[in-house]
């Protein structure tokens, strides 16, 4: 038995059913790929950020905590920090790492709040050109050392 099958009169080229399906599906694969390098990209920019920021807020608190009130430390009294010079010195470092924040004495302490800027790299090509992070530290001017250093391994 012979069977006979009917054309529709068009010539079958194979894809012509799913023409342009697969570029819009690859369009879009990649860019969600690319949206995903760059969470993953910047998000580790924002990490170092933020750790850079609580580095340069300790060191900015240590450097003000060293502005002593000489003619206190002369007389062998206690050791008192000039709050003036010691927010001046932790923001001048602040500054002059590049980044802005705020310092506060009160005592012997110094506290420091570090506002960092870090450019992106990827997503800036969304529209989010900084991520903003922020680090917090506080330090305390003491008088020599009250304990013996030991140089003891602990296991």
């Amino acid at each position: 038995m012979i069977r006979h099958q009917r054309s529709s009169g068009r010539k079958s080229v194979g894809w012509d059913v799913e023409t342009g399906q697969t570029t819009a599906f690859v369009v879009v694969l990649f860019a969600g790929l690319f949206l995903f390098a760059g969470l993953v990209l910047d998000g580790g920019v924002a990490l170092a950020g933020k750790v850079a920021a609580a580095d340069e807020a300790a060191e900015a608190a240590r450097t003000g905590t060293q502005q002593l009130q000489i003619s206190q430390v002369r007389a062998r009294q206690r050791v008192r920090i000039d709050p003036g010079r010691a927010v001046q010195a932790a923001l001048a470092y602040v500054h002059a790492a590049g980044d802005t924040g705020q310092a506060h004495a009160a005592g012997n302490t110094v506290s420091v709040q570090v506002t960092h800027r870090q450019h992106t790299q990827i997503l800036s090509l969304v529209g989010m050109d900084d991520l903003v992070t922020t680090g917090r530290a506080t330090a305390r001017a003491e008088q020599g050392i009250t304990t013996p250093w030991r140089n003891e391994v602990t296991p």
